[in-house]
């Protein structure tokens, strides 16, 4: 029986607990966990500001995690069909404020979409930080 490689997507900036519990319930449907992590560039583009840790620090991190087996860099929000596919994933697991947008990839892979982690975010964080600094 072949293994099952699940994949996600994220920034995964300012690492903090729903980011943890997140791998933790996408590690959960397979055997192997891929993470795209997406670039400082394309994080631009989707946030309108540069994360607050280079693509390379949040790949070392994500690369360190328990659960993690491999982490790429994610480069195109329009690529995803190509790393799933590229990765030979069975699953693509990603956060539920993205629901039905990657449904036209269930003809390659079975996508899930998991609840986030309630009150948690790197947004609301940042913004904590900066009131208190």
């Amino acid at each position: 029986m072949a293994d099952t490689t699940v994949i996600t997507f994220g920034t995964f900036d300012v690492f903090h607990v729903g980011h943890v519990r997140v791998l933790n319930r996408a590690a959960e449907f397979g055997d192997r966990l891929l993470v795209g992590v997406s670039s400082d560039q394309l994080n631009l583009a989707k946030k309108g500001r540069r994360p607050v840790f280079t693509q390379d620090e949040r790949m070392e991190i994500l690369t360190n995690i328990k659960v993690v087996d491999g982490v790429f860099l994610e480069e195109s929000l329009e690529l995803k069909r190509q790393y799933v596919e590229e990765h030979q994933a069975d699953i693509l697991v990603m956060g539920d404020d993205w629901a039905g947008k990657f449904d036209f990839l269930n003809d390659i892979c079975k996508v899930v979409y998991l609840p986030r982690t309630p009150s948690v975010s790197t947004t609301a964080i940042i913004e904590h930080i900066t009131t208190i600094a």
